[in-house]
């Protein structure tokens, strides 16, 4: 059926399509199917179309595309995220209507950065799955399901997200939750190739960050630090998918050959035996071309496990642990490092956005780097060499108090590494700044960025490496008792959100927004002097880019963590946004946003001027079923129970038995649940649906525990009338 694609903008071109075209209608006539019925099935925009589109795409034209399209991640190589399209401005603004929207498969978060080209877009969805849509109207064209094991989802530190594709040379690339990158034809969405990126036998690795496509390679990365992993980078060549090089992160055992001679020197920078717990370093998320310098950089992650003393007993900075390294994109040869948190114990990653620009530095001109890492300081790196020209805090910070500019390392605070006994700590492991990208525009030389202060408890643990399970020798099982309502409360309290306009200049904020939840999305400028920021509360807003005052904004019915571009068709702007509530903070926190209503379809939406479109009412949540009954008061057992839900089940199901609607409220599982509770929760009786197995840690007593603590949080749940979310309202 694709061949009618291309005859549905002009017809058949040559005698030959011609007699193909006529034979296709005598065929269709037999199986009962009108031709016109055929057509109508079919995408209006024809592979033909699109196969022109995005044939030319290479280096040359993501760096000098027009503002019409968004070609790469962060729209060019400098990943600036602004774009001069300035039909939808601060005076219209308000009248910003919804164009279309499209609902994927699933109702789970989505991190996805949209790519458009010429009135087609390209966006993954949960699973890593991928569509192709028309951008003007939202009709799907094809949809690719790589067919990743919902079982596979357990090996996900954060969700089961994907932060999109890559395109280039007439190709999709995506990398898959099990560690997979596939090339699909662009026009079609038909498989080019499809290889394993990592052995997923020795540590579960993981992706879900959007490749990068540069000088015929894709460059793609890697998460499974906190499962264990050893991090590393690779390029692939865009046509066969054949591996071109491959650089390491971490050291691996000293006995035996390290891969390359920077390694060599790594290795001086551990002690003990990181190699057996893998190390860390993954490269899961920020992969930077530079077109300028012809280098690549990438941010590289946490070490595993987190606690340093274990990880490393004897001291080091642990090299390349939360460092920006930069790399040779032809060979992956080692140019520079700069390692922006030595010693790393608090999961402060470097894989946060890195964007590229010049700037004038004490009377200078320097090529740099900016960068909003988890730490919390904003960093100003020479890109040339590395060299650090400033770190200022951008964030609510007390594991360090400066940076000293002659030596390039953080002043500690002493104590804040939680040798002796717990401490509070911010930034928290969520970071002050995550994934979510930041934005700059370049008219009012600010950079735009979702920003979280969280005070986090860490204290130390010991306990041996478990495969498949989190390992970072910290103590997440921690105030694991209390009401439910009560804990929601405190913790909306001390998990605080705001959108920063930081001027990297004079190196202090212009202005700050609080938000509502800590938990928001990336940001858009925009030459029309707006910012665009998606909200945890379900609101897509339109700020003034020089004041932050609001403009403008738009209930989606959903937690909104998504990245939003824009584009023009046929001389109208659009900007579009993903629209999907989850990732790691809210699926642990379990800020349920709906009171009473079922969570929509993760959703793509996209507005112009005097966009028309409305979303479909939300929809009644089924009645809540009456727990069954206490099964023990023993408050050791149910307290028991309490720790491991805390340890094994509360990153996915919600801290303190609390969903964000997305997975199943453990709470209001009906009866039936709990009667087969040892087959599906030791047993993995419902793998295929993404609940694994957990008998290779828990016993049967540690199951009864679990359980008594479940329906002990159930009656809680069910005395207190359940109240929880009322953030939206299905107004």
């Amino acid at each position: 059926m694709r061949y009618w694609l291309d005859y549905r903008i002009g017809g058949p071109r040559t005698s030959w399509e011609a007699k193909i075209l006529a034979v296709s209608i005598v065929l269709l006539s037999f199986m009962g199917l009108k031709v016109e019925e055929a057509l109508a099935e079919e995408p209006s925009i024809s592979a033909v179309a699109i196969a022109d589109a995005t044939r030319g795409i290479n280096s040359e034209r993501i760096s000098s595309q027009t503002d019409r399209n968004w070609l790469s991640y962060g729209r060019d190589y400098h990943e600036q995220r602004f774009s001069r399209l300035s039909q939808v401005n601060d005076g219209n603004v308000d009248r910003l209507g919804m164009a279309w929207y499209f609902d994927t498969n699933y109702s789970r978060g989505l991190e996805a950065t949209p790519i458009i080209v010429d009135g087609v877009m390209f966006v993954t969805g949960n699973w890593s799955e991928v569509y192709a849509l028309n951008a003007i109207t939202g009709e799907l064209i094809w949809h690719y399901d790589p067919k990743v094991p919902k079982q596979w989802g357990k090996m996900a530190c954060c969700d089961v997200v994907n932060r999109g594709v890559a395109l280039y040379q007439g190709k999709v690339f995506v990398g898959t939750l099990d560690a997979r990158l596939v090339a699909l034809e662009a026009s079609t969405g038909r498989v080019l190739w499809d290889v394993k990126t990592a052995d997923t036998s020795e540590y579960p690795y993981t992706i879900t960050g959007a490749p990068r496509a540069a000088k015929g390679k894709v460059f793609i990365g890697n998460g499974g630090a906190e499962f264990g992993a050893r991090g590393f980078v690779s390029a692939y060549d865009v046509d066969s998918g054949d591996l071109v090089w491959r650089f390491f992160t971490v050291p691996r055992n000293p006995e035996d050959e390290q891969e390359n001679e920077i390694l060599v020197k790594a290795a001086e920078t551990w002690t003990g035996q990181w190699w057996k717990n893998g190390g860390g370093g993954t490269v899961w998320d920020s992969i930077v071309y530079d077109p300028e310098l012809d280098q690549l950089y990438i941010g590289v992650g946490n070490g595993s496990p987190w606690n340093r003393r274990i990880r490393s007993p004897d001291g080091g900075d642990n090299l390349f642990l939360s460092s920006i390294v930069a790399l040779d994109p032809d060979t992956g040869a080692y140019i520079w490092h700069f390692q922006e948190t030595p010693k790393e114990t608090w999961d402060y990653t470097a894989t946060q956005p890195i964007m590229l620009a010049d700037m004038n530095w004490q009377g200078k001109v320097r090529k740099v780097i900016w960068h909003a890492p988890k730490n919390g300081f904003f960093f100003i790196i020479d890109r040339e060499d590395g060299q650090l020209l400033s770190a200022e805090p951008f964030s609510k910070v007390n594991w360090a108090s400066h940076y000293n500019l002659a030596t390039g390392r953080p002043v500690e605070n002493p104590g804040m590494d939680y040798s002796a006994e717990g401490k509070y700590v911010s930034p928290s492991p969520y970071g002050a700044h995550s994934w979510h990208p930041m934005s700059y525009h370049p008219d009012t030389g600010l950079v735009y960025i979702p920003t979280m202060e969280i005070e986090y408890f860490f204290e130390e643990n010991t306990n041996d490496h478990k495969w498949g399970q989190w390992n970072t020798n910290t103590n997440y099982a921690t105030d694991v008792m209390g009401s439910d309502q009560e804990d929601q409360r405190v913790i909306r309290e001390v998990t605080n959100g705001f959108l920063t306009a930081w001027n990297p200049h004079e190196q202090n904020y212009a202005w700050r927004v609080e938000r509502e939840l800590a938990w928001n999305g990336g940001t858009l400028a925009t030459a029309g002097n707006l910012v665009f920021q998606g909200r945890g509360d379900g609101q897509f807003e339109a700020l003034d880019a020089i004041t932050g005052a609001s403009l403008w904004s738009y209930k989606t019915n959903a937690g909104v963590i998504g990245s939003p571009v824009t584009y023009m068709v046929d001389g109208e702007q659009y900007i579009a946004i993903p629209v999907g509530w989850g990732g790691i903070l809210a699926l642990t926190y379990g800020l349920e946003l709906l009171n009473g209503y079922e969570p929509p379809p993760s959703r793509i939406l996209a507005f112009k001027i005097g966009g028309q479109q409305l979303l479909p009412p939300l929809k009644q949540a089924s009645p809540r079923p009456e727990p069954p009954v206490r099964i023990t008061d023993d408050a050791e057992i149910i307290e028991h129970g309490a720790k491991l839900y805390a340890e094994y089940c509360g990153r996915c199901h919600g801290q303190f038995v609390v969903s964000n609607g997305r997975l199943p409220d453990l709470r209001r599982r009906p009866k039936q649940t709990y009667a087969a509770f040892d087959t599906v929760v030791l047993e993995g009786g419902l793998a295929a649906l993404g609940m694994p197995g957990f008998k290779d840690v828990l016993s049967s007593e540690d199951a009864h525990a679990l359980k008594a603590y479940l329906i002990d949080a159930a009656n809680d749940d069910w005395e207190q009338k359940g109240v929880t979310g009322v953030l939206v309202e299905n107004k």
